[in-house]
């Protein structure tokens, strides 16, 4: 004992005196103070995180019933509104049917057998009313129906037609055979009789096959279908000039030039104008 206060510093001897603590004592305590691995105020900071979570638990709660208590509230009021709606509605019902009762008194149906046979008589009318109506209808739409499915036929069939020819104008441009060409023209013919670019072409044909009275009917054929086709009044000129109708010929060459200018270039190709080439009018038309 007396090794140990000697070795004690002499400023630190009442300080351990007040504590009421040895030397030993005092090393001991620092020692366990080291030796500590955690803070002391540790349990402290649990206790109080627990203690809010038990205070938030808590708010969810008295919010959770509040919010309930507020659904139930609406809830309530709901049905309420609903059962005032209700109770008004059957209500109106009543006034509505003891209103009709009193009106059919009032109007002398005074038995359930004359309502029941009025009410029949107007529903007979109305339906015979709606299935006339609709009976009209249907014919109105059976009668469109058939229109165009009549017009859809036509259609079907000039475009049949239509092909046919196209084929057949093939056919005859890659005939050399005049006599073939005036067949071929007769099938287009006889699928359209009024066109008159046939009647001319055909009337073309005649006059290499040297029936030129038949071409000048042709022509005048084509004319009195349409009379502006210029190149009915050409092949028309080709037969009077082959038959020395000159005046005849040379009218219709200035009527085919009128309509198709373009013939102009042809005038000294044609091989029927040959006997026109001397021809002062002819020459002049030429020039012209």
């Amino acid at each position: 004992m007396a090794s140990s206060y000697a070795n004690t510093p002499e400023s630190a001897l009442p300080a351990q005196q007040a504590k009421g603590l040895t030397p030993n004592q005092e090393q001991q305590t620092q020692q366990v103070v080291k030796d500590l691995n955690e803070p002391m105020y540790r349990p402290l900071i649990e206790r109080y995180i627990l203690d809010e979570l038990k205070a938030v638990r808590q708010d969810q709660q008295a919010l959770r019933a509040e919010y309930t208590e507020k659904i139930a509230h609406a809830q309530l009021e709901t049905a309420d509104r609903a059962i005032v709606y209700t109770t008004d509605t059957i209500n109106n019902v009543f006034f509505i049917i003891t209103a009709t009762a009193s009106i059919l008194v009032l109007v002398g149906w005074n038995s359930l057998r004359d309502v029941k046979n009025k009410v029949e008589d107007i529903v007979n009318s109305r339906v015979s009313a709606i299935t006339d109506e609709y009976e009209a209808r249907l014919k109105d739409l059976e009668e469109q129906l058939r229109g165009r499915s009549e017009e859809i036929l036509n259609n079907q069939k000039k475009i049949t037609i239509t092909n046919e020819i196209h084929s057949l104008w093939m056919r005859a441009n890659l005939e050399s055979d005049f006599a073939t060409k005036v067949e071929i023209y007769d099938e287009i013919l006889n699928r359209k009789p009024e066109d008159v670019e046939a009647i001319a072409y055909k009337a073309d044909a005649l006059l290499e096959l040297g029936d030129t009275q038949e071409a000048i009917s042709l022509c005048n054929q084509a004319l009195e279908i349409d009379s502006d086709y210029g190149y009915a009044y050409w092949q028309r000129a080709c037969a009077y000039a082959l038959t020395h109708e000159h005046s005849d010929a040379l009218a219709d060459i200035r009527m085919a030039l009128d309509y198709s200018p373009n013939l102009r270039n042809e005038l000294l190709h044609e091989s029927a104008f040959a006997s026109l080439h001397d021809n002062d009018s002819f020459n002049e038309i030429v020039n012209g």
